[in-house]
């Protein structure tokens, strides 16, 4: 019988560039409170949000995504042509066909990698890692440009106490490819279909059509709360044992930006030491689902809370209700 030809890639993969976009637009806290009934302290005490981004007509998720991936190549000193494939998270391109990544890579400079997206929310960015890294390590792409993208504003509802002062709009981009030594760690990744009314689509695009409006985003806060801040350290304790590092290893520790009460309760059960540095870029930033956590990363790096070099556990979770997490190393 004919042997099939088995691809063979890299030993290990790495993290070699990254970027990310924000939009120009800054919306503090005093531009929502008076729709939602609020204040800027009830907000700041809630999330740990002062002020968030949302995107203008012209800063489309393409043109969000294409500006990210641009400086993370410009920083993995790849040329574009060596993209094998384009992996975008999103769940804000609102066209169900053609995935929104195929014309990313016509304007990143790479007309004929591979391209799809993802739709896995707020965990779509470690997704993409995850993904990018088994493709390079399994040989079926060299290097892989991994993407997450959001324009939230578009799906959120101005009224709606509960959502109205979260969610923000960016983009962030990695660009991973073979490396000596491992650069990112085992994905620790899965889902809870159990709990998908949690955080979901309001209406569908059916119910939505002829009313004028988009369909909006809807949250239980409290059950939201409670999975992220104790289930979610679980899994990002996972991570670091499969990656074989101990939390006093770690130089930064980068979960989506959902809420800063989570990231302090993470925080305090993983028992991270001091010298950790923990993102906290929803202050500034908001929550952009599947672009957080690169966001976050170029946050601290132009803070100097980061460097080349620094080991990370990063870890997203959202809607689905989805997850992943690993370890990576900045390049």
């Amino acid at each position: 019988m004919t042997a099939i030809t088995s691809p063979t890639g890299s030993q290990y993969a790495a993290v070699l560039g990254i970027g990310s976009y924000r939009p120009r637009r800054v919306v503090p806290n005093s531009e929502i409170v008076d729709q939602i009934d609020s204040s800027d302290e009830w907000i700041q005490t809630r999330s740990g949000i002062k002020e968030r981004r949302w995107a203008s007509d012209d800063e489309t998720v393409l043109m969000m995504s294409v500006e990210a991936a641009t400086d993370a190549l410009k920083e993995s000193g790849i040329d574009p042509a060596q993209i094998g494939c384009v992996v975008v998270s999103t769940v804000t391109h609102l066209y169900q066909t053609p995935a929104i990544a195929t014309r990313i890579a016509v304007e990143v400079g790479a007309p004929t990698a591979a391209a799809f997206d993802v739709s896995a929310a707020c965990a779509g960015f470690c997704y993409g890692l995850a993904l990018a890294s088994d493709m390079v390590r399994g040989g079926s792409a060299k290097y892989v440009l991994a993407i997450g993208v959001e324009r939230l504003s578009d799906l959120t509802d101005r009224n709606d106490r509960g959502t109205a002062f979260i969610f923000a709009d960016g983009a962030g981009a990695a660009v991973v490819g073979p490396a000596d030594e491992p650069g990112i760690g085992p994905v620790v990744w899965g889902s809870d279909g159990t709990q998908h009314a949690v955080i979901s689509q309001k209406e569908s695009w059916q119910e939505a059509a002829g009313t004028q409006n988009w369909p909006h985003l809807t949250m239980e806060g409290n059950p939201v709360f409670r999975w992220a801040s104790f289930e979610m350290a679980k899994t990002a304790q996972q991570a670091l044992d499969v990656a074989g590092v101990a939390a006093d290893e770690l130089d930064l520790f980068v979960p989506h930006q959902a809420n800063m009460r989570i990231t302090d309760a993470m925080r305090r059960a993983l028992k991270l030491p001091e010298h950790v540095k923990v993102a906290r870029d929803i202050e500034r930033q908001g929550n952009t689902s599947a672009a957080s956590i690169p966001l976050a990363i170029t946050a601290m790096r132009e803070s100097g809370e980061a460097k080349s070099g620094d080991l990370a556990l990063v870890i997203g979770f959202g809607a689905g209700l989805v997850y992943a997490a690993q370890v990576i190393r900045l390049p």
